[in-house]
């Protein structure tokens, strides 16, 4: 409780005087999700993601879902103590005292004290995780890497009708590429939508003969429908017509006004497109409505599947730091339903020469006797 007070009392005596240039000083968050172990004891600020009031043997206990900047953690209160919060709601702020649990193989907190704090009182950006580059410079290099790679008249005219729309942007922009397994973060669709490009670029190059032109076109459509499937607020609750459709039919509905007004592109091609961007879900039990039957549309499931992996292995390595190279097991990461280990890299050599020849320079004719 102590540490709670303190805490109170530096945001108070800052809004108190006005007078002060940090009179709008917010609360210091010190320690991550990312961060916590076993038995660790915490004091500090989480935004509840998830609430609900659920019935033990002992009486009512909240299951609540804790969020920051790095991640997300399980959280209970439990009777009595959860008698005090007759209602907790999503995106509420709460300074918490507790310890880590490990329950089920997964780390989570047991609220001894709790107190639900002003949204004033907070810095919102230690609660929202962002790409390490800044949203509005991917979605730039999204662009430009359509203007060097489209040469077809009807392929150009779509990307630009659909990136140059200032919705379509607004959501790109602040969108996460999911809402917890692979690149949930801001910026994450984005991020994730460059890198998949990239990839399909890359296989082109070793497999000349497809369509490299509809295959980056469908790589930057595929996931279109993901910026209006999971809403903006700080839980990225899905939307309705996210849980009602999902983000490959939102994804066609955006597309379809544009793909009717195009008038140098065969049907065919547009088929195939649309079939590249349907398929991309691989298989009818992930959720794709078709399977792929084109080159194509191999190659962009394989590129999606594989990025959204190496995030997921990215995430669950990343609590450890990577200064020493040593060998690590990750914690039990159910998206992949194992551990992941991060092994020894191979040592890079330093092919600099050392020793130069001294004799480079020097005149080898012989000598006269």
């Amino acid at each position: 409780m102590l540490l709670l007070q303190f805490a109170r009392c530096d945001f108070l005596q800052a809004n108190l005087n006005p007078g002060r240039k940090d009179w709008q000083l917010k609360m210091e968050k010190k320690t991550y999700i990312q961060d916590l172990k076993q038995g660790q004891q915490i004091a500090d600020i989480f935004v509840i993601t998830t609430a609900r009031l659920a019935q033990a043997k002992n009486g009512p206990y909240w299951q609540l879902s804790f969020q920051d900047k790095t991640g997300q953690i399980e959280a209970r209160i439990w009777s009595p103590l959860s008698q005090n919060f007759p209602d907790l709601k999503p995106e509420s702020f709460v300074f918490v005292r507790g310890v880590v649990q490990l329950y089920n193989e997964t780390l989570q907190i047991n609220v001894e004290q709790m107190e639900i704090l002003e949204l004033e009182q907070v810095d919102l950006t230690q609660f929202v995780p962002v790409s390490k580059t800044p949203p509005e410079e991917l979605y730039a290099r999204l662009i430009q890497l359509l203007k060097q790679e489209l040469s077809f008249p009807a392929w150009k005219t779509l990307a630009r009708n659909i990136f140059s729309d200032p919705e379509i942007k607004k959501a790109l922009v602040n969108a996460p590429g999911g809402k917890s397994i692979h690149h949930a973060y801001v910026g994450g669709l984005l991020e994730h939508t460059l890198s998949v490009c990239k990839i399909c670029l890359a296989i082109c190059d070793l497999y000349p003969e497809l369509d490299r032109e509809i295959l980056v076109l469908a790589a930057a459509l595929h996931d279109l429908g993901k910026a209006f499937e999971i809403g903006n607020g700080l839980c990225r609750e899905y939307t309705d017509p996210g849980k009602l459709l999902g983000h490959i039919f939102l994804g066609m509905e955006i597309l379809d006004p544009h793909l009717k007004k195009l008038k140098d592109a065969h049907p065919e091609l547009i088929l195939h497109l649309k079939h590249i961007i349907i398929s991309h879900h691989g298989e009818l039990e992930f959720g794709s409505p078709k399977r792929p039957k084109t080159h194509e549309a191999f190659v962009l499931h394989y590129a999606d599947n594989l990025d959204a992996k190496m995030n997921t292995i990215d995430q669950a390595l990343e609590t450890q730091e990577d200064n020493d190279n040593c060998p690590y097991w990750s914690d039990y990461n159910r998206s992949l339903s194992r551990y992941v280990y991060r092994p020894m890299r191979t040592p890079k050599e330093d092919r600099t020469p050392k020793n130069k020849d001294k004799r480079k320079n020097k005149c080898l004719l012989p000598l006269k006797a």
